[in-house]
């Protein structure tokens, strides 16, 4: 993919509108829920997304998510709450559908179209104006232009895929699982692209099941499991929630561990701690005075799987 510096061009950027007086946010989730016939899909869900943020709604598989997001992008109603996109409803498609671009997992192009028909196609039907070769040099389309969608491999359809999203610089972009299917090379370019439409303003919304992904780009993440949002925050603030852990193994007949500790089967040590750089000083200090070696030694702060693995397997409160 080309860098967007090159082809999107000056836009001013959003967040600086109005004179520079702070805007609203640009998503607004109030209390919605979504349910099939006697099936709870989300309940009670709450939350925002301010502009120019990228955030990232994560969830295990089943969590309520893709739902939710079919809410705010106006595909489907909500059965109760309150949604707001650029404080509209998302139904007023007339009035959020040609600020919104949307890159969904599967995009069900017709296979007989070619990909600069396609993009002509989404134009028309979203409302957006765009050069159609400024596009396809984003996502590196160019000589793929007159190519029918049926003689795409997987990966130039992911990038169709995006350059929908991209088409006519809308100001908020909802990515779902954006990255599936792409090399590396791709991945990373994608995420370049990203990077500059964030500068020039563009608000982000993630889906992904990549969680590096979301750790290393997202502004906030909010977790959802069950149907409702376990946790929210930026990644700092949800991983110091859990402990880092220390792991090791000591020789037959050494004395205790100064520092409270669990033995997993096989006998390694786990010591588990917010405070993750003081006990490892003190752990490698007590080692080194009493001449132990710490074989398997490992030191790992809390990562963002490490919280989605936790809302996994802790009970979703009960509703009242």
């Amino acid at each position: 993919m080309e860098q967007l510096t090159e082809k999107v061009g000056a836009v001013p950027d959003r967040r600086l509108l109005a004179g520079g007086a702070s805007p609203g946010p640009v998503i607004e989730v109030e209390a919605l829920n979504v349910t099939y016939g006697d099936f709870p899909a989300v309940k009670d869900l709450s939350f925002q997304v301010q502009p120019g943020e990228l955030y990232a709604l994560l969830g295990t598989n089943g969590a309520g998510k893709t739902s939710a997001l079919e809410v705010i992008e106006g595909h489907r109603p909500a059965s109760s709450g309150r949604v707001r996109v650029f404080g509209q409803s998302p139904t007023d498609r007339a009035a959020t559908r040609p600020r919104m671009g949307i890159m969904l997992q599967e995009s069900g192009f017709s296979a007989d179209l070619t990909v600069a028909e396609s993009l002509r196609l989404i134009g028309r039907l979203s409302g957006r104006s765009d050069r159609v070769d400024r596009v396809l040099g984003v996502v590196d389309l160019t000589r793929k232009a007159d190519t029918r969608v049926a003689q795409l491999s997987g990966g130039e359809r992911r990038r169709l895929d995006f350059a929908t999203a991209l088409y006519g610089r809308p100001e908020l972009i909802i990515l779902d699982e954006p990255t599936t299917g792409l090399d590396i090379q791709s991945r990373d370019a994608l995420w370049e692209a990203v990077d500059q439409l964030r500068e020039q303003g563009s608000t982000i919304v993630l889906t992904t099941h990549y969680l590096e992904e979301a750790q290393q780009y997202a502004d906030r993440v909010g977790l959802m499991h069950q149907g409702t949002l376990r946790s929210q925050g930026t990644v700092s603030e949800l991983t110091r929630a859990l402990p880092a852990a220390i792991e090791f193994s000591l020789p037959q007949g050494a004395p205790a561990p100064p520092i409270p500790f669990a033995t997993r089967d096989g006998g390694a040590v786990l010591i588990e701690t917010f405070e993750l750089q003081r006990d490892l000083k003190h752990l490698l200090d007590w080692a080194e005075v009493n001449m132990l070696e710490l074989s398997g030694l490992s030191a790992a702060p809390t990562r963002l799987d490490d919280v989605f693995r936790d809302i996994g397997t802790t009970p979703v409160p009960d509703t009242p």
